[in-house]
């Protein structure tokens, strides 16, 4: 309903649509070129992943390999956890990111964008 019981003027709402278009767009191409990180292991496997999640690098330090060649097996099933915990943390970060940067245009569109995880 519109105060006074006036008609809404189509064209303020078009701008104010395409407005909020371009902050979107704006919005997320921030989020593309923004780099979060996350960890595991005290530090051992470090993930860098951008604001929409893509993965961009991943460090893992010496002293998270055992150089005893006696339990390789269990070196390797250590590393793959240590990498998939630090890609999650650094994925959790992203959405955090997300969440800061679109929640609020995503409210001002009526609530959610199909889509995205909020």
């Amino acid at each position: 309903m519109i105060p006074g019981g006036g008609q809404p003027n189509m064209q303020q709402l078009l701008q104010q649509a395409q407005k909020m278009q371009q902050d979107l767009a704006r919005a997320q191409e921030e989020l593309a070129q923004t780099e979060v990180d996350g960890q595991a292991g005290g530090g051992l496997v470090k993930a860098t992943v951008t604001g929409s999640g893509e993965l961009r690098a991943l460090k893992i330090d010496p002293k998270a390999v055992d150089p005893d060649p006696a339990s390789i097996e269990e070196t390797v099933e250590t590393l793959a956890d240590l990498i998939v915990a630090a890609v999650q943390a650094a994925n959790e970060n992203a959405q955090a990111l997300q969440q800061q940067k679109l929640g609020p245009l995503a409210q001002g569109l009526g609530g959610g964008i199909p889509g995205l995880p909020f």
